[in-house]
């Protein structure tokens, strides 16, 4: 059941980190200013990764995967593609990538300027969206649809 709600709740973080980033550089683009609206977003995306990052956690200790670790050791598992994959990988880029989006969410808190809010968030934002695309166990995204 957490796996499941673990794979549900990337789905939507994966689309509000687009959504925020997209946000951002529509924003910085046309020079508009912060308002909100672009708080709530940026919060929004930001709690629900922290919560994604919890599920994920969890997740990871009540796996297979976390056994086969146990079992196998830190040698098999790197030697083998598909483990490392889902063993090493995956949950230390989330982890990286959802570090970028909490800093990020608080460096742009501190910044006096919208066009420095803006580029804070996108920046943030656009490394994590990179982090997260490149480690997703994609073909176990697929089956989950």
């Amino acid at each position: 059941m957490l796996k499941l709600i673990h794979s549900g709740v990337s789905y939507l973080v994966v689309i509000l980190v687009l959504f925020t980033l997209i946000n951002s550089l529509v924003k910085l683009k046309s020079k508009e200013s912060y308002k909100k609206n672009d708080y709530i977003i940026t919060l929004t995306t930001t709690l629900l990764s922290i919560i994604q990052l919890i599920l994920g956690v969890f997740s990871y200790y009540f796996s297979t995967y976390y056994q086969t670790l146990r079992d196998a050791g830190f040698k098999v598992v790197m030697k083998d593609a598909t483990l490392r994959l889902y063993i090493v990988e995956h949950p230390l880029m989330m982890l990286i990538a959802i570090t970028l989006i909490v800093f990020g969410f608080y460096k742009h808190q501190k910044r006096e300027n919208d066009t420095l809010k803006f580029k804070t968030l996108a920046w943030f934002y656009g490394v994590a969206f990179v982090l997260i695309l490149s480690r997703i166990p994609w073909e176990q995204w697929f089956k989950s649809l």
